[in-house]
Order: C-alpha cells, then structure tokens, then sequence
C-alpha cells in the first residue's frame, strides 16, 4: 500500500483490522485523509506519519493503540482534525503538538491514559475549535493561558484530576459554547467573569470541591441551556434573577448547601424540562410560578426544608413523568394528577393528609409510588390495580385501614410492596404468592388476623419478608425453604406456633432470621448451621423451644448476634458456639442451661446467660484460669439479680473484680 503515491483519502474504519498500523502510511505522502477508527490495531503509532505534510485529518480512535504521542516533531504540517481517542495512550500531551502548525481546530485525545499537566505548547493552537481531553490521568492547575485559545467553541477537560480553581481568563473565550470540567478536584468560586460568555450554552461543574456563591453576572449568560453543579459546596441563595436564562433546559444544583425559598422567576425559565434542587438547605413554600413550567419533565425537591401546600397547579402539568419531594415538611393534600406522563411520584417523609385521589389511578404509565411516612388515611383505592406497570409500591408509615384490596393482584410487575406500620386488617392474601417478581414484601405493625399463606413459598425473587408485629398464627409454612434467594425473613412478635421447619436451610442467603416472641416449640433444627451466610441476627428468643443448644450453630461463623433467650433450652453450653470470633452479643438467658462455660464465649463483648439450679460453677473457675495466663476478659460489668433462678450477666469492658452467681460471689484470682 506504501506504493500508491497518488492516495489522498484512505477510509478503512469500522472494520476488525488487528496487529500494529503499517509504517509504510508513511509514504503515502499525498495523503490528505486517513482514518482507521473502530478496528483493533494495537501498538504504538509509528513515527513515519508525521511524514503526511498533506495530512488534514487523522483519525485513529476506538482502538487499542498504546504509548506515547510521537508524531508531530514539526511534521503533520497541515493537520486540522485529529482524533486519538478511546485508545490506552500513555505518557503526556506533546509539547510540539502545534509547532509549525496553527490551522488545528479539532483534537480529540479522551479516554485514554494520557497524564501529566496541560504543555504551554498546546495553547499555541490558537485556531482551535475543539479540545476534548476528557476521562484521562491529567493533572496540575489550569494554565491561566486558556483564553489564548479564544476560537474553542468546546473544551472538554472533564474526568482528570485538576486541582486549584478556575481562571477568571476562560470569561475571555467569547466563542466558548460547552465547558465542561466535571469530575475533578477543583476547588474555589464560579469567576464573575464567566458572566461575559454569552454564547455558552453548558456549563457542567460537577463532582468537583467547589464553593462559593452563584454570581449574579452569571445570569447575564442568556445562551444557556444547561447547569449541572451537582455534588459541590456551593452555599447561598439560588440567584433570585434566575428566571433570565429563557432558554435553560436543564438546572441540577443538587447536592450542595444552597439554603433560602425557591425564587419565583424560576417559573419564567419556561423551556426547563428537568429541574434537580435536591439535597441542599431549601426552605419555603414551592413557588406558584410553576404553572409556568409546561415543559417540566423532571422535578426533585427531596431533603430539604420546604414547608407548605403543594401548589394546585403543579399538577397541571402534563408533561412531568418524575416527581420527588421527600424528606421535607410538605403537608395538606395530594392532588390528583391528570397527566398520563407521571412514572415516578415520591412523597414520602412528609406530613401530608387524607386520603389517596382516586384520580391518581390514571396515570396508568406509573411505575414507582412512594407515599410512605405520611398521615395519609382511609382505605386504600380498590383501582390502584389499574396500575398494571407499578414495580414499586409504599404506603407505609401511614393511617391507612382495612383489608388490602383484591384489585392490588393485577400488579403483577411489583418488585417492592411496603404497606408495614398502619391499621390493615383482614388475612394476608394468597394471591401474592403470583406475584413471581417481588423481591421486598413488608407487611409488618399491621392488624392481620390469619395465617401466613403457603402462597408466599412461591415468591422465588423474595429478598426481604417482614410480617412482624401482627397477630399471625399456624406454623411457619415449609414452603419458605422455596425463598432460596431470602435475605431477611423477621416474623416476630406474633401467635406462630409449632415447630422451626427444617426447610429454611436451604434459605442459603438469609443473613437475618427472626423469630423472636412467638410460640414455637421443639428444637432448634440443627439444619441451621447450614445457614453460613447468617450475619445480623439469628433472634429465636421468647419462643418455647426446648432440647440442646445444636453444636451446629457453631458453623455460623459470621454470626455477630445470637438470642436464644426465655426458652427451655436444657444441656451444656455447645464449645462450638466458641467457633463464633464475629459475634458480638450472646443471649442466652432464662433457659435451664448448665455445665461448663466454653472459655472461649468469655471473650465475647456481651453476654446474657443464666441457669436455673446451681451450674455455672465450672464455668468461674474457667474464667479464673483464663485470668491466670493474663488474658483480658471482655468483661466489665457483673451483677446478679435473682429473677427465676441464678443470673450471671457479663457487660462489654475488661477484667471484673467479681462474678456473682447464686447468692455466693466467686473472686477472680
């Protein structure tokens, strides 16, 4: 190919190409195109093409090329387009990279794993247009120099690892339309002089250590389109002169410190289609002026300070599909929403009231409602089945009464049901054991009279079941051992009786099993110990249970917490239960334990154990020997209180001076 002297265009991109790029281009001396983007060359780029003096553009990207940039030595005298991005490039940006050369207007060098600081050779290319240096290992200050390159209409520095602030300078680049330097470490104000780029039409500051307030000048940019200042420290009032950027699209400021009311000529930047004030120090009322948002598509006010009624006319607006204001102090009523956009509609953590609008249930497009920790009431609409599409569902922390409606069961793309902590009453239905796609049902603090349904076995997606705190009864269904994917299952606090089932071991997931204040009875399964991932708890305290402690339980090795507690356990102790370094407390109190303490449970932050005849004598005398080899017992607080038998109780701390047991105090040597 290095024979076709007379080539001036060669296009071989979007291919497969592999091996290294022929040094032979290099004699292709008319050649004025040359673009091999989107194969698989690797290697270095040879020196030969900085031979093509005809070169105008150059195009190498989306390849696995590598080293360093060594191409320009006064060569490629011509170029105006260059585009090495998306390769593994190291080393830095050439300081010859405009030397004999000023008519560049396009160089592309992002992602890749270029490093080092901005060469002042490169603000040589004052014919410039487009600089994107994005997603790279750069670093330094941003040379105060920038504004020599006062064509860039796009300067993309995003992604590095920039520190200091930014140059009042850039306010020079009059041509300037995208800026973008999100995602570094600069810190300092937004320069007033960035008040004089009325042609810039973004400006995406985010992820970086900034602070500061927004200066008024800013509003002079009438060109802008979008603001993203998200995830910085910017403080002060949201600039009550905002309104006069008409042609903003997008204002995300969340995440800052920004604190004030939400001003009113917000409601006159008329073309906002997304609008992210979240998680700053907002206070107030929501302006009446969003009436004028028409085009609003994405509001989210959430964790702030604002107070009052939600505006009537908000939800006039049709064309808003994601509404978020939770974690604030909004409250009256929820009104109806007559646009079909609506997906997502987050109120939670508020202090709204009355019931839910029937009229919500036309928004058939609703994927996520979130009503949860309100004052909400009244029964809950039979026609929210008509929200065929929700996968998320949560009324909890609400007043909400009656049985759970029927209609509910045509939602059978539900991910999340929570309807925990109101006054439902009536039976858990069975229809939710269809719902084959739930992966978190709450339904705990509620009234439910029944049993729990065997349906509920057939839930195979269910990472998390909570029905504690509800007046349950029957036995545990053996269908549970089907949740083979269950994280969290607590039933306590309810009238469960018989016994554990032995299916729950194949519950191999499960991190957190509570069972506590029931009435179940027979032994602990000791299938149990197969249940290694147990992590938070494993609570089967206040139950009836009787037999030994199994020394399965041992196995739990990631276990910090075990309540076995107010039953009747009998036996010795399992020295297994020594196995367990992560646990942090052991209960094991009012059961009819005795034995010897294994020495090693008494390096166990807290402990709660007791007996109920004379047993644990054994145990003191372990504990005096422990002593004896000079090894801290986490022991510091030990007192005996006489309550159904003989209480030994063992605080978090160091060395006790004494341990009461019976009516006797046993010195520790």
């Amino acid at each position: 190919m290095g024979s076709l002297e007379a080539l001036e265009t060669l296009n071989l991109s979007n291919n497969s190409f592999t091996g290294s790029i022929p040094v032979e281009l290099g004699g292709l001396t008319n050649l004025k195109y040359l673009s091999l983007l989107g194969n698989r060359l690797n290697g270095g780029i040879p020196t030969e093409l900085s031979q093509l003096k005809e070169l105008t553009t150059l195009d190498l990207s989306r390849n696995n090329l590598s080293g360093p940039i060594a191409i320009f030595n006064a060569g490629l005298v011509n170029i105006d387009t260059l585009v090495l991005s998306d390769n593994s490039l190291t080393g830095g940006i050439p300081t010859d990279i405009c030397v004999g050369n000023s008519n560049m207007k396009k160089l592309f060098l992002a992602r890749n794993k270029l490093s080092g600081s901005i060469p002042p050779g490169l603000l040589k290319c004052s014919s410039l247009r487009q600089l994107d240096l994005s997603n790279n290992g750069l670093s330094g200050e941003m040379p105060s120099g920038l504004d020599n390159l006062w064509n860039l209409t796009d300067l993309q520095l995003n992604n590095n690892s920039f520190t200091g602030t930014l140059p009042p300078q850039i306010g020079n680049m009059s041509n300037l339309e995208t800026l973008f330097v999100f995602h570094n470490c600069l810190t300092g104000g937004i320069p007033a002089e960035f008040g004089k780029l009325k042609r810039l039409s973004q400006l995406y500051l985010y992820e970086n250590q900034m602070s500061g307030t927004i200066p008024r000048e800013l509003m002079n940019c009438s060109s802008l389109t979008e603001i993203d200042f998200f995830g910085n420290h910017f403080s002060g009032s949201i600039p009550a002169t905002i309104g006069r950027l008409k042609n903003l699209v997008v204002l995300q400021l969340r995440q800052n410190d920004f604190s004030g009311p939400i001003p009113p000529s917000l409601g006159y930047c008329k073309k906002l289609q997304s609008l992210a004030l979240a998680d700053n120090k907002l206070t107030g009322k929501i302006p009446p002026t969003f009436r004028y948002l028409t085009e609003l598509s994405l509001v989210t006010l959430y964790n702030n300070s604002l107070e009052g009624p939600l505006p009537r006319s908000l939800f006039l607006l049709k064309n808003l599909s994601i509404i978020n204001f939770s974690h604030n102090r909004l409250s009256g009523s929820i009104f109806p929403l007559l646009g079909s956009s609506l997906i997502k509609l987050d109120l939670t953590n508020n202090s709204f009231s009355g019931p839910i609008p029937i009229e919500l249930t036309n928004s058939r497009n609703l994927i996520r409602l979130r009503l949860g920790h309100n004052r909400l009431d009244g029964y809950v609409p039979a026609k929210l089945g008509l929200l065929t599409k929700l996968n998320f569902l949560d009324l909890s922390f609400n007043y909400f009464n009656g049985e759970i409606p029927p209609d509910l069961s045509n939602c059978d793309q539900l991910e999340h049901l929570l309807l925990n902590n109101n006054n439902f009453t009536g039976v858990i239905p069975s229809w939710l054991g269809n719902l084959d796609g739930l992966g978190e049902l709450d339904l705990s603090s509620n009234v439910f009279h029944s049993t729990i349904p065997r349906d509920l076995g057939n839930c195979s997606s269910l990472l998390k079941l909570s029905l504690h705190d509800n007046f349950l009864s029957g036995e545990i269904p053996l269908e549970f051992g089907n949740l083979t994917f269950l994280n969290v299952l607590n039933l306590m606090r309810n009238n469960l009786s018989g016994s554990i089932p032995s299916t729950i071991q194949q519950c191999e997931k499960l991190y957190e099993l509570r069972l506590a204040t029931n009435s179940l009875t027979g032994e602990i399964p000791p299938e149990l110990g197969r249940l290694t991932e147990l992590q938070v708890i494993l609570d089967l305290s206040k139950n009836l249970l009787s037999g030994e402690i199994p020394s399965t339980l041992g196995n739990l090795i990631k276990l910090e917490r075990l309540n076995l507690s107010f039953n009747n356990f009998q036996g010795e102790v399992p020295p297994s239960l020594g196995k367990l370094t992560s646990l942090h407390v052991l209960n094991l109190s009012n059961n009819v334990l005795q034995g010897q303490l294994p020495p090693k449970i008494i390096t166990i932050p807290c402990h709660f154990l007791q007996g109920q005849q004379r047993p644990l004598r054994p145990a003191i005398a372990s504990m005096r020997r422990i002593d004896r080899l000079n090894e801290k017992i986490a022991v510091a607080k030990c007192s005996y209180r006489d309550h159904s038998g003989h209480h030994l109780y063992f605080g978090s701390c160091m060395l006790c001076d004494a341990l009461y047991h019976a009516q006797n105090m046993v010195q520790l040597a």
